[in-house]
């Protein structure tokens, strides 16, 4: 199991912390029994957490040629038809995926083809949960455009994540293939997909539970398996 290096200035707050802690009982004669209690059985707890949180398994796409998969682990919140009037310019299928603080938060892509950051754009901080945050939350947008069909993606922050990550270059477009790794998302999020609603088939159902780069949530429509 593949562990992301991000983890590491996560790990060191908490040593640090509870080292501090740790270090002041000390001085006020607090007895080492209950030092451990207090501070070094939270932090192992506390590294062992961030340690499976920051985890980073390894995933094989379908074979389907028609496929579209999911860009995060997690349970689908939501599917929705909207009109995505920024980017896509036409109707579209949303899919929304919610994640846990349990689930893998590495984000994959959904399709192959050329993916284009778009940037970051500053909101609100609802609980993804809610259906509104979709549209009024921060989050960073990309935009992959494949041989049949297109796709945009963002990347929400909620109250409790921090920060949403794109791995791939800001300043150009870069090819990337179905499950290829994106990005990641910290603490809790969600991810929607917004698909043109006339290129593909919806697959996926409300509370799916689903897999970044290996669970099939759409089909493209004339693509041959």
């Amino acid at each position: 199991m593949t562990i992301r290096p991000e983890v590491l200035p996560f790990v060191g707050g908490v040593v640090l912390v509870f080292g501090l802690l740790a270090l002041i009982l000390r001085m006020r004669a607090v007895s080492g029994k209950r030092v451990a209690w207090i501070c070094v059985l939270p932090a192992v707890i506390g590294v062992i957490y961030l340690m499976y949180f920051f985890r980073d398994p390894n995933r094989t796409p379908p074979g389907d040629a028609d496929a579209v998969v999911a860009g995060a682990d997690g349970t689908v919140a939501a599917i929705t038809n909207v009109y995505e009037g920024g980017y896509l310019k036409t109707d579209c299928v949303r899919i929304s995926i919610f994640l846990s603080l349990f689930d893998v938060h590495v984000n994959r892509a959904p399709i192959s083809g050329k993916s284009t950051f778009l940037g970051y754009f500053p909101g609100k901080r609802l609980f993804t949960f809610q259906e509104k945050s979709s549209e009024v939350n921060q989050h960073n947008k990309l935009l992959i455009e494949g041989e049949h069909t297109r796709c945009l993606v963002n990347q929400i922050v909620g109250p409790v994540c921090r920060r949403v990550v794109y791995w791939l270059p800001h300043d150009k477009p870069a090819e990337v293939a179905m499950g290829d790794r994106i990005g990641m998302m910290k603490f809790g999020s969600r991810l929607d997909i917004y698909l043109p609603a006339d290129s593909v088939d919806v697959v996926a159902r409300r509370g799916d539970t689903v897999r970044a780069g290996e669970t099939i949530i759409a089909r493209m429509k004339g693509v041959p398996r």
